[in-house]
């Protein structure tokens, strides 16, 4: 296949503020480029993330910001003539941003989920904020960070043309291991979920007031101000990808707590997870269905459910161990879940379409 001219419309590549979309696509966007494609990459210039932008210009590919729907328009010639278009999950007036691609594109479509199980949900609550149901059938593939029986239900129900995983990756090149001092014996970054605070209270908080010599920290934004933590739990409101390496190899173990969501679907993991992973930064995790299909609980991630097990791991697993550990869920992730597999991925996803089209 020779070089594709791609458009992506998505949420945010030049702000990580309060979401994991940015960092997606910074590595797939500068692998795509990499690899030779032309890709243009649509924004919405909102204000929570023009006063929280970490990259405002990507040095890889083309960015530009639009102020609205009819602003969008302006780029009507690169969309009807690109290859493919892909349009990502939680892009503003989402419904009409689709409806105008589907006009106007001549190549194939994709829908690019990277809240699939959020966005079920949200259709199941004839919640079409991003997205309408009777839309899906009009791209020609639906790509979702959840595979599994998620991709059959997305067909089965809504009548997806296809669905395809298109998981979370990695950029090796910004994460990996340092020698560094292990000052924290647990870490956790995310921002704030309702339903995602009472697995950080029993694995993290919980462990934290059962063992005051331990050292942790909770990184993100929108925490509530009247949680109570324990003295001996640090706050960061915000870090930026930039220090995400540092933060992970601080850490002795680091962990990741899933969306319920999430954990309902399964096969879902978090892009957190694999940037853990490739620090060699042990991994303690809730269970979800499907985990074990990404890394080998025992030996490359290791699961709790209670805050008696998590507090076990961090008092008792030897030292040679964690970094055993470690350095197996590395092995996995640099072989399987990298910017660089994604970028390939979607590339063959492309001659895919392609292909069914002409034979149609």
């Amino acid at each position: 296949m020779g070089p594709l001219k791609l458009v992506i419309l998505g949420l945010s590549i030049t702000s990580s503020w309060g979401n994991g979309h940015a960092t997606t696509y910074r590595g797939l966007v500068r692998e795509l480029v990499n690899r030779g494609h032309d890709v243009l990459f649509l924004e919405r210039d909102v204000p929570w993330y023009a006063s929280n932008r970490d990259m405002p210009r990507p040095p890889f590919g083309r960015t530009e910001l639009y102020a609205d729907l009819a602003d969008l328009k302006r780029f009507e010639r690169e969309v009807r003539d690109a290859d493919a278009v892909v349009v990502g999950s939680y892009v503003p007036q989402g419904p009409d941003v689709i409806r105008w691609v589907h006009a106007t594109a001549r190549g194939p479509t994709f829908f690019y989920d990277i809240d699939t199980p959020v966005t079920l949900a949200k259709l199941e609550r004839g919640d079409h904020e991003y997205l309408e149901p009777s839309q899906i059938k009009g791209f020609d593939a639906y790509l979702s960070f959840t595979g599994g029986p998620t991709l059959d239900l997305i067909e089965r129900r809504y009548g997806a043309r296809a669905a395809w995983p298109l998981y979370c990756s990695v950029d090796p090149e910004l994460y990996y291991p340092e020698e560094r001092e292990r000052d924290l014996d647990m870490g956790y970054l995310g921002t704030y979920s309702i339903d995602r605070q009472p697995a950080l209270e029993r694995l993290l908080v919980e462990p934290a007031r059962r063992w005051p010599e331990g050292r942790f920290l909770v990184a993100g934004p929108q925490y509530p101000a009247e949680i109570r933590w324990p003295a001996n739990v640090s706050r960061v409101d915000h870090l930026p990808p930039s220090e995400h390496r540092g933060f992970y190899n601080r850490q002795r173990f680091t962990l990741n707590v899933t969306r319920a969501d999430m954990v309902k679907a399964g096969w879902s993991p978090s892009v957190r997870l694999f940037e853990a992973a490739a620090c060699a930064t042990p991994i303690v995790s809730d269970w979800w269905e499907g985990l074990d299909s990404f890394f080998e609980p025992g030996r490359s991630i290791l699961v709790a459910h209670t805050s008696e097990e998590a507090l076990r791991i961090l008092r008792e697993t030897p030292e040679d161990e964690r970094r055993r550990i470690g350095e197996r869920a590395r092995d996995r992730v640099l072989s399987k879940h990298t910017a660089a597999e994604r970028a390939r991925e979607l590339e063959a996803y492309a001659k895919r379409a392609q292909e069914a089209r002409a034979r149609a």
